[in-house]
């Protein structure tokens, strides 16, 4: 890693950002809103993607949970593998989660890296994309076919327009809390839409791009629910941007 992008990295601290155990959207709504206000990002958030991280066998959808799952891996509901998270108990930092959401950094107007914001990381804050996926995604580790990921990314501005979460996915059968929503409102869509979490989380490989040529991204990204991609695609993917 060149000494460059290193010192282009902002000094952050993620304690300074809002953020409620298992609402891994929200928290990732409010941190670009938090960056492009603070003037880290640009105002609209043109330079700002939202990544919802899943894949077919996440069978914890009904309760929508960024949980963990700190005992045996094949006997765990919970598909989606990360290491170097907070919530682990491991040396590794692995945990399980059923999604999991992250914001990339991409300015165009630079020849950095791409930053990788991740509330739940316990590496710099940010990290360049490409350590985050070596040390996070961990693409050269063999996983079961179960466990391959997938990556929704979608523009911020997008993102903030459609995105509405009323933390239904939050409840159990008698409609008590699983865990204790944010003190704020819930997040409205601005056509009203009330709740389209479920949208941004079902993943399937037949959806990923087949292509990453440029005009295929760009039709792609300008889409409500962006572009989904798999591990091997994903950092080609910021290069292709428009």
């Amino acid at each position: 890693m060149s000494s460059v992008i290193i010192s282009e990295l902002p000094a952050m601290d993620a304690t300074r950002f809002q953020q409620t155990p298992y609402y891994c959207e929200e928290n990732v709504y409010l941190l670009c809103k938090t960056l492009c206000e603070s003037g880290v990002a640009d105002e609209t958030g043109s330079d700002l993607f939202v990544v919802f991280i899943s894949n077919e066998r996440k069978q914890a959808r009904m309760f929508g949970l960024c949980f963990v799952l700190l005992l045996h891996l094949h006997y765990t509901l919970f598909h989606v593998p990360l290491w170097h998270q907070k919530a682990s108990t491991r040396a590794d930092g692995i945990v399980l989660w059923d999604y999991h959401v992250i914001c990339v950094q991409r300015k165009k107007e630079s020849d950095s890296e791409p930053l990788v914001w991740d509330l739940d990381s316990t590496l710099p804050f940010p990290s360049p994309l490409a350590s985050y996926v070596t040390e996070t995604i961990q693409p050269s580790f063999q996983l079961f076919a179960e466990y391959k990921r997938f990556f929704r990314v979608v523009h911020a501005p997008l993102f903030f327009k459609h995105f509405a979460s009323d933390r239904r996915h939050m409840k159990g059968p008698d409609g008590s809390w699983i865990a204790q929503p944010p003190p704020y409102q819930p997040i409205v869509a601005q056509d009203g839409v009330l709740h389209n979490l479920s949208e941004y989380t079902a993943m399937s490989a037949t959806d990923t791009l087949s292509s990453l040529d440029p005009e295929t991204v760009r039709e792609a990204i300008s889409q409500k629910l962006g572009v989904l991609v798999s591990h091997s695609q994903l950092q080609d993917l910021f290069t292709k941007l428009p």
